[in-house]
């Protein structure tokens, strides 16, 4: 197959001198004007080689090469720069270019590094996932994604770490309200101190009340030995009350009384004992109505909603999916002994385009379903077929739903048919690239970026 090369750059005579050159030569070949413009290419088409100049105006050549090893990681990247620019050649050799080409340029030498930088372009690859996988450090649960939704919540947990408030935290189901409570727990001066997690819906009422606040030996038949609870055990700490909206209501009494007070009265027990904690308590319900309702008590909303975050839904933020997938492949490597380095580009569309009903959790599930099964360095769009594309799982017997996921199974069938060039999709699929975006759920901005697939 013809080998597809980007040149970046922004003065047209050097676009023209190179496309003709390389053209020529037998290559396909496509131009930008800017580091912006090539982005949205990049995003649009795979390309096999990348040569871009280093000074642009707007994103420089250093800026393009970083963020093509996002979305376009096969390829291969020489940077074009002038004498006084060497120094600057020489980082984008350490940040990931194959070679770089000093002007004025010579065409018999760029046709030399070009065919050298192709020939050897999948075993650089190849090397540098190797490497990226040996040192990358053990996965841990952090928040991941450079969305602006995302962007937004980061700020608001730094704003709200450093105070002693309660924090309100709101979603759907899946969404990681969890990782939210923990990365203000580490953001915050109780940062050394115990976080304690407690699932207010998973524990019988009957016990609920000793687990919380504990109690004293002989309080109840089973009370053979006392304890401590878990407001004690999270004291000068921070304790995550998680779907809060299920705690009974007599229990609401006694956890506004422990907010009010600042002590906590075990089972039993016939005095009170001083406790210091933070309280985070998540739910993907709508307090709001359930206390409109009469389920939840309206005094002690108000006591927890000093600090409200909302965490948005992976179908607001899916050009977060990519770093997603890669973060998760880690985390599940480590869990599963598995050694997959990353997804393939069609693969990726697929993940990208689903509605992930079930947020995070759901797309966790189906890369490890995809692994445990799977084989080889890559996840690939077989090994989710089963998976990703039927995440909906029943058979719609609504003709419009129906007709909506075949139209969606027959749009990614075509794009991988392209190569994930999503011009030539829109062209076989007689529509335009706005309705593909738009048929697919998906802006520009949101196109496929894989991080170490391909």
């Amino acid at each position: 197959m013809t080998a597809s090369i980007l040149v970046v750059d922004d003065m047209p005579e050097m676009q023209r001198v190179l496309n003709c050159s390389l053209a020529s030569a037998g290559y396909r070949v496509a131009t930008a004007g800017s580091g912006e413009e090539a982005l949205v290419r990049i995003g649009e088409q795979e390309f096999d080689l990348i040569v871009t100049d280093i000074v642009m105006p707007g994103l420089s050549g250093l800026e393009v090469l970083e963020k093509s090893q996002l979305l376009n990681p096969r390829a291969a990247v020489i940077v074009m720069t002038g004498y006084a620019t060497l120094e600057t050649a020489v980082t984008a050799l350490r940040r990931g270019a194959c070679d770089y080409l000093e002007k004025p340029l010579h065409l018999d030498e760029l046709n030399l590094r070009v065919r050298r930088a192709l020939e050897s372009r999948e075993a650089i690859w190849r090397a540098r996932l190797q490497q990226r996988a040996l040192l990358r450090p053990p996965t841990v649960d952090t928040l991941v994604g450079e969305s602006h939704a995302m962007r937004a919540l980061l700020e608001q947990i730094a704003r709200s770490a450093g105070t002693p408030s309660n924090v309100l935290i709101t979603g759907e189901s899946g969404v990681g309200k969890e990782l939210v409570a923990r990365a203000i727990h580490r953001a915050s001066p109780r940062c050394d101190r115990t976080f304690i997690a407690v699932n207010c819906g998973a524990i019988p009422e009957a016990l609920l009340e000793s687990q919380l606040f504990g109690h004293v030996r002989g309080a109840f038949t089973t009370a053979v030995q006392a304890n401590p609870g878990l407001f004690m055990a999270a004291n000068r700490g921070t304790l995550l009350l998680d779907e809060i909206g299920d705690l009974p209501f007599a229990l609401q009494v006694k956890l506004l009384r422990v907010i009010e007070e600042r002590q906590v009265w075990p089972v039993g027990a016939t005095k009170p004992l001083p406790v210091d904690v933070r309280i985070i308590a998540s739910t993907n319900r709508d307090l709001a109505r359930e206390v409109e309702a009469g389920r939840f008590r309206e005094d002690l909303f108000y006591r927890l909603h000093v600090v409200h975050l909302t965490v948005p839904p992976l179908r607001e933020r899916r050009s977060d999916i990519p770093l997603l997938v890669d973060h998760l492949i880690d985390r599940l490597n480590a869990k599963l002994g598995a050694r997959f380095l990353g997804i393939e580009r069609d693969a990726l569309w697929v993940l990208m385009t689903q509605p992930w009903k079930g947020n995070v959790r759901e797309l966790e599930n189906v890369l490890e379903r995809a692994m445990v099964f799977g084989s080889g360095d890559l996840i690939s769009l077989q090994q989710l077929s089963a998976e990703a594309t039927t995440a909906d799982e029943t058979r719609p017997h609504n003709l419009r739903e129906a007709l909506r996921r075949f139209e969606r199974q027959h749009l990614m069938s075509v794009i991988a048919e392209t190569r994930s060039d999503k011009r030539a999709a829109a062209r076989l699929l007689g529509i335009s690239l706005a309705s593909l975006y738009r048929k697919l759920n998906l802006t520009p901005d949101d196109g496929p970026a894989p991080s170490r697939g391909e």
